[in-house]
């Protein structure tokens, strides 16, 4: 179980489809609350990624490891070997690429050369699309733009290379709450040789089992958690319900 969150100028923010965002809150501060909740991992999105804001990221990324025990994913505009270095020294337990992979492929396998597969996580931002052998094309933007990419032919390429997880993000389906995309992860558990996150879609606790039921070995989820619609909690009855073993918080003590 994997909150995202979205920071924005060292905020946490979230919309539909990455328009229309709204601020969410503190993201150190999420991200402890989370943790405490019995999240089993994090990951955090640089939307703006822009240089100025760098600085503010690792800053963010520093104070979330010193508070936060669970491990830590930071993507969003990483372009080359030398951001995973900042980021992993910043406190990251592994790092996400996106756009920069598809545009040089082998940036996956320098950093898997360099710091080890488990370090390197490829996002994938995947919609329907009747021109790609698979229907389901590789976008960028935030989904706005199309590569003519097969979606499932790119993940086994990115496992090939070295990738140690996938992410893939149904564009179709995120921020939109009406459950998770769990036809695009049916079609690309048998292809994808590495653990699959599936995201985008989450509405209710109820949506989390089915996802898993098709493939995905872990479920991501960001505005349910950031407006308190779904609780952590929830979401971990609602998998052990369904009859999947799921790692619940630590009790605190009394006093």
């Amino acid at each position: 179980m994997i909150p995202c969150l979205d920071v924005d100028d060292g905020r946490v923010v979230k919309g539909v489809n990455f328009r229309n965002l709204r601020d969410a809150g503190d993201p150190v501060e999420l991200a402890t609350r989370y943790g405490d909740e019995g999240a089993d991992e994090l990951i955090f999105l640089d939307i703006a990624a822009s240089s100025s804001g760098r600085s503010t990221m690792y800053d963010v990324v520093a104070r979330t490891a010193s508070q936060v025990f669970i491990p830590l994913t930071v993507g969003g505009g990483v372009r080359s070997v030398d951001d995973f270095d900042r980021l992993l020294r910043a406190g990251a337990d592994k790092v996400g690429v996106n756009t920069a992979a598809i545009a040089r492929p082998e940036l996956i396998a320098e950093a898997a050369q360099r710091f080890g597969s488990q370090c390197v996580v490829v996002s994938v931002d995947a919609r329907r699309c009747t021109g790609t052998p698979s229907t389901f094309e590789v976008t960028t933007h935030g989904g706005r733009q199309g590569t003519g990419i097969d979606a499932l032919e790119w993940m086994v390429r990115a496992a090939e290379l070295g990738a140690g997880e996938v992410l893939l993000n149904s564009m179709d389906a995120d921020g939109t709450t009406g459950g998770f995309d769990t036809q695009m992860i049916a079609a690309a558990r048998p292809r994808v040789s590495v653990p699959l996150i599936g995201s985008g879609g989450a509405g209710s606790a109820g949506d989390f089992p089915p996802a898993v039921a098709a493939g995905a070995d872990a479920v991501l989820a960001a505005s349910v958690f950031h407006f308190g619609s779904v609780g952590i909690g929830e979401v971990k009855d609602a998998l052990a319900d369904a009859g999947y073993p799921v790692r619940r918080a630590a009790a605190v003590p009394p006093g």
